[in-house]
């Protein structure tokens, strides 16, 4: 697999198609990380650790919905490992003119395009979300 993040956010999207309420994904820390942050935003319920049958560690993520419509409309990836995309602070891309969120690596941890304003920080713009 050349794009361990690609793949869990094409993943989220697949099971958001098909209405599923739990998807699962093989465990790395960036992928917690991104997670983390779509915690912190509202866009999924949670994520749990877990042990595959293979024994491998993975991610059970529980998806959210509203009124019966998925909470992530748009998930896409930005940075890919063809082609990094950089940003300094003052070019972080807002999503939706700032209903969505960026979710940008950054030298003090991956966190949210307003976060990594607030910090004064850029990064690696990973991916966005509305």
């Amino acid at each position: 697999m050349n794009d361990p993040l690609g793949d869990m956010l094409t993943r989220i999207r697949n099971a958001l198609m098909r209405g599923k309420s739990t998807t699962h994904s093989p465990a790395s820390k960036i992928r917690g990380w991104v997670l983390d942050v779509l915690v912190e935003e509202g866009y999924i319920r949670s994520y749990e650790t877990k042990v595959s049958a293979a024994g491998k560690p993975e991610f059970e993520i529980s998806l959210k919905y509203y009124e019966g419509a998925p909470a992530i409309r748009e998930i896409k990836r930005i940075s890919t490992p063809g082609r990094r995309v950089y940003s300094g602070v003052s070019g972080i891309p807002t999503v939706k003119n700032g209903l969505g969120v960026s979710i940008v690596s950054t030298p003090r941890g991956v966190m949210s395009d307003a976060q990594a304003r607030a910090a004064n920080v850029g990064g690696e713009v990973l991916c966005t979300v509305f």
